[in-house]
């Protein structure tokens, strides 16, 4: 491997990171624990590539900051990475007692929530996408089912009738594309959601988290309230998407996760788990910024100057405890959903959400393989997320009328239209129109996967 300069940044942008993400990460190796990276064009931060490192970042609340404020001024406006990183009054960019007053209305909500509940609910609308594709014999897993999923859940979840479920999906797709026009109209229309949801519920609460968020004692305005909505929506949609997706090509390409399919070899949660070791969904986030000068991990780090960690580059580190084999039985202490007082609030749910999506999917297609080679799978350019740009895939159709199990025979009980939360009289009411009290913050790009 060819050695570079200590202070030679490594982009982790373009076609060649996002073809190989590794050999980035070995480059930055070569740096030390702590590297120099570009994340944009001039956009140059300090990563975090080694696994016990990063843990001493992320459970040290009282060296670092998460507020990005003091340091925007040099990432440009028209910096594809700037919605990702731009301030906002949420926990996502809080400190000390303030993040934990935030955090616990997120977690105490979350918390309410029935995992009974939760996995019908995946299950009703993982039925509704695979009646969709079914019968055609082929589908992309990507654009038809994992990208569309979490977000009917979520939007059942947070309070929204069912017809709401596919304005969010279509606005955050807009919100990731590479035109700024579409990237403009997906953030307006994910405001006006935002907004419209939020008067829903202020004004008729029902059994859902935007409801638990507005009544919760530590008593949110309705900015403070409308912002956590936001940076949980975008933290839990494209990595949840990911790993739906991520976990499918390692079970349609790994023989030992391809025979639960059929004999049940190794169960899905195990492939889960292994997608998260070694190809985490969000692969580097977690913003901080040192409060004072400092040596860190034989780094010297002027205060205020960005730091970030690479879960991907962590997980795979030489000590961070993959075996060779790359798999790992019973053992979830992985990064791919961070650590520390800003450890993702929402670990359960998605990973309840990715094995119910998972489960559905092999239970309805136990044949389906992949359509195309894996060397021929290509990801999306970009510093954070690890996201296939498609997943082709083909199976033996399905016709409703087919004997056995098919999404269209599954009984009302588990996956009918009343499962789950906001069922029954306090299910949400049709919204009418977006709040006029106050302004409903706009993102401007896709939404990133927040470490809270």
């Amino acid at each position: 491997m060819t050695k570079i300069p200590a202070a030679a940044p490594v982009p982790l942008y373009g076609a060649e990171h996002a073809a190989d993400p590794q050999r980035s990460y070995d480059l930055l190796r070569l740096q030390g624990a702590v590297g120099l990276a570009e994340i944009a064009p001039g956009v140059v931060v300090h990563l975090v590539t080694d696994y016990r490192a990063a843990l001493d970042l992320l459970q040290d609340a009282e060296t670092w900051t998460k507020d990005t404020r003091g340091w925007l001024s040099q990432v440009p406006l028209s910096s594809p990475i700037r919605p990702n990183v731009e301030w906002r009054d949420s926990l996502f960019y809080a400190d000390g007692e303030y993040h934990a007053h935030l955090r616990k209305v997120i977690t105490d909500s979350f918390g309410l929530l029935d995992p009974h509940d939760v996995r019908m609910v995946t299950f009703r609308f993982a039925d509704t996408l695979v009646q969709r594709f079914a019968d055609s014999g082929t589908v992309d897993l990507v654009g038809q089912y994992a990208r569309q999923l979490p977000l009917m859940v979520f939007n059942r979840l947070f309070g929204m009738p069912d017809e709401y479920g596919p304005r969010l999906v279509d606005a955050l797709a807009a919100m990731v594309d590479t035109d700024p026009e579409r990237q403009a109209a997906g953030g307006q229309a994910f405001g006006e959601y935002l907004g419209t949801l939020y008067q829903t519920k202020a004004e008729q609460r029902g059994h859902d988290l935007t409801s638990w968020f507005i009544d919760h004692p530590n008593g949110l305005n309705q900015e403070e309230a409308v912002n956590q909505i936001l940076i949980t929506l975008g933290a839990g949609n494209e990595p949840l998407s990911n790993l739906i997706a991520n976990t499918c090509v390692r079970m349609l390409s790994d023989a030992r996760y391809f025979g639960t399919l059929t004999t049940g070899s190794l169960p899905i949660q195990h492939a889960i788990h292994e997608a998260l070791w070694q190809n985490s969904p969000l692969a580097n986030y977690s913003l901080h910024f040192p409060k004072r000068d400092l040596t860190f991990h034989g780094t010297h780090l002027p205060a205020g100057s960005p730091v970030m960690v690479s879960y991907a580059a962590a997980n795979t580190c030489p000590h961070a405890g993959v075996p060779t084999d790359g798999y790992r039985s019973g053992t979830k202490a992985h990064l791919a959903f961070a650590a520390g007082p800003h450890a993702c609030p929402a670990r359960d749910l998605a990973l309840l959400i990715a094995t119910a999506a998972i489960e559905r999917l092999t239970s309805y297609l136990p044949d389906i393989e992949l359509a195309v080679p894996v060397e021929q799978l290509t990801y999306r350019e970009g510093p954070f997320h690890r996201t296939l740009t498609a997943l082709p895939a083909r199976f033996t159709p399905l016709a409703p009328d087919a004997e056995g199990a098919t999404p269209w025979s599954r009984s009302p009980a588990d996956s009918g239209p009343d499962a789950g939360p906001n069922a029954g009289p306090d299910a949400a009411p049709a919204p009418t129109a977006a709040p006029t009290a106050a302004p409903t913050p706009t993102p401007t790009a896709g939404p990133l996967a927040a470490r809270a």
